[in-house]
């Protein structure tokens, strides 16, 4: 059983508050994975993949064990070496109680899982940065510390600091994420504090235009810390871009292209609006909470700017409704011939059109290929035409990851990183698993 293959290294109880009670008020996944054989050394896990590809369990709750999970909310992970990984674990979205967890699995053999920091503020984004230091983004700060030191938490740097400290019931978007620009700069999410830039009533905040999205202090959008010196950036920003509601999923192309996926607008519509993939440029605004899809005014916003303008950049492709995209990253390794150099994307939606993991042909510049009829699939089983626009045709690598009673929930996949042999890791944080998808043999 996997259980039995798992043991917790002690200490878990010195203040990590990680007990039943505080979590129980969250809506937490009721089931596990059912695993049966082996994937590539791991337990297999019923998730229907690709052709040549299967899905292993590395860590996680069986079916009538979640009250026993180790993790709560994992959110992204990065590999140390072989056998080691960092886990930036949520753990909850109302007090102060993330992880980063050293991670220490190797098939066939009992995974071991270490907290190197506890006591953070919503912990999301996770990088090795270019001094080998391993790079945190919390609520309002990104810090460095070194994994590898006898003292983890002894080595702590704040990096990036103020950060908008944004509570639960003051910002939908709250979690900070960021990448290493070519240029060494730092370029760090801050999410829109709204849904729509509407109060409660559904009136304008703000009168011709969003404050929100507006500006040298927007906070829907990405800024931009200059490099000072290795390990050094600037204290104060730049705007990059603005008109972005949130901007987690972000990656840096070998080109220097930068790259967003939005997740665009919560309408109740469920075929509406689509969500996108931006190519990020310079003083850019990408029409949050103005516009949508490609040209189209939103019914809050009507008339605020024109979206067929060169005021409004509008997608470099269009992504299926509700879906969600978290995170992205290119597959350059050996493992799957056919992915190389392809965007691999989580799609971490709960409704029909999420929970799935995808790529993308891309041009060279990374940026996806786009086609005039171009379709995207659905739960329990179809596919429903993009119509106008240039949408991204998704290669869908887990056609089923549908929750299947006694046997999976449906997937929750974040976090996305290819291992040094190629498999792609998956931080799956609902159902509180890490994830190993490999070539499929015992």
């Amino acid at each position: 059983m996997v259980r039995a293959r798992i043991a917790l290294v002690l200490g878990l109880a010195l203040g990590l508050g990680l007990g039943a009670g505080p979590l129980a008020a969250q809506a937490a996944p009721r089931v596990g994975y059912k695993v049966e054989g082996t994937c590539d050394g791991w337990p297999r896990l019923p998730i229907d993949t690709a052709a040549g590809m299967c899905a292993g369990l590395v860590l996680g709750p069986v079916p009538g064990a979640f009250a026993d999970r180790q993790l709560r909310l994992p959110r992204t992970l990065v590999q140390l070496d072989e056998q080691t990984w960092l886990v930036a674990d949520l753990a909850d979205w109302t007090r102060p109680r993330g992880v980063i967890w050293k991670l220490t699995a190797a098939p066939g053999q009992t995974v071991q899982l270490q907290p190197l920091l506890t006591g953070l503020s919503l912990p999301h984004g996770l990088a090795i940065g270019p001094d080998g230091l391993a790079y945190v983004g919390e609520m309002s700060r990104i810090f460095r510390f070194d994994p590898r030191a006898p003292d983890p938490a002894a080595t702590v740097q704040d990096v990036i600091t103020g950060l908008p400290d944004n509570k639960l019931h003051d910002n939908r978007h709250p979690l900070s994420q960021f990448v290493f620009a070519a240029d060494g700069a730092l370029l760090v999410n801050v999410g829109a504090p709204s849904d729509q830039c509407l109060d409660a009533n559904g009136a304008r905040v703000g009168t011709d235009r969003c404050d929100q999205s507006e500006g040298q202090e927007a906070t829907a959008g990405i800024r931009r810390y200059a490099r000072l010196a290795p390990g050094r950036w600037e204290p104060t920003f730049t705007m990059l871009a603005r008109g972005l509601r949130n901007s987690v999923a972000l990656a840096v192309h070998p080109s220097g292209t930068v790259l967003q996926a939005e997740n665009s607008y919560d309408f109740d519509d469920r075929w509406s609006p689509f969500e996108e993939v931006n190519r990020i440029e310079a003083g850019r605004h990408y029409g949050w909470p103005y516009c949508q899809d490609l040209t189209t005014p939103t019914p809050g916003w009507a008339g605020a700017m024109d979206c067929a303008s060169a005021a409004h950049t509008p997608p470099a492709a269009l992504l299926p409704p509700h879906v969600a995209p978290l995170a992205m990253t290119w597959y350059q390794a050996a493992m799957f011939p056919g992915l190389k150099g392809k965007l691999l994307m989580s799609w971490h939606g709960y409704r029909s059109t999420g929970g799935r993991l995808v790529a993308f042909a891309v041009d060279a510049q990374g940026v996806p290929l786009t086609r005039s009829k171009a379709t995207y699939p659905t739960y329990p089983s179809g596919s429903r035409p993009f119509g106008a626009g240039p949408a991204a045709q998704a290669q869908v690598l887990t056609p089923g990851w549908r929750r299947a009673e006694g046997v999976r929930p449906q997937g929750t996949p974040v976090g996305i990183t290819v291992a040094a042999d190629g498999a792609i890791w998956v931080a799956d944080d609902k159902n509180a698993s890490i994830i190993r998808f490999a070539v499929d043999r015992p």
